[in-house]
């Protein structure tokens, strides 16, 4: 009961100019954000992601027919791609899907003065 009457607060992590006043920033916080993750797990209200359940979303958005884009990327692009989406155990060209669409809804974000 006393869960229901706790105001769940919204956490805000602010744009970042660079990737490394995102990381200190994350530094910074990182105790608060470490003890809101735990409780979000005890509670229930937090999931941990599963390799099986990472591959299972993954094949659900391969269901839905996307357009077919061909684009030229520099080599050493591709392969930095490649490197970064193996190292988060994901297919490269998923990955540069998300950076895609992160990179852009961010400057969508950014173009409505959020």
């Amino acid at each position: 009961m006393k869960k229901q009457l706790e105001k769940k607060t919204k956490r805000v992590v602010p744009a970042f100019a660079t990737e490394a006043q995102e990381a200190a920033w994350w530094h910074e916080n990182r105790n608060r954000h470490g003890k809101d993750l735990l409780a979000a797990v005890k509670s229930g209200d937090a999931q941990v992601l599963t390799k099986a359940k990472l591959r299972e979303r993954i094949a659900a958005s391969k269901k839905t027919a996307s357009p077919v884009v061909s684009l030229r990327i520099p080599a050493a692009d591709l392969a930095l791609a490649r490197k970064q989406a193996e190292a988060k155990g994901l297919p490269y060209q998923t990955y540069i899907k998300s950076l895609l669409h992160e990179t852009l809804a961010e400057r969508e974000k950014r173009k409505a003065g959020w």
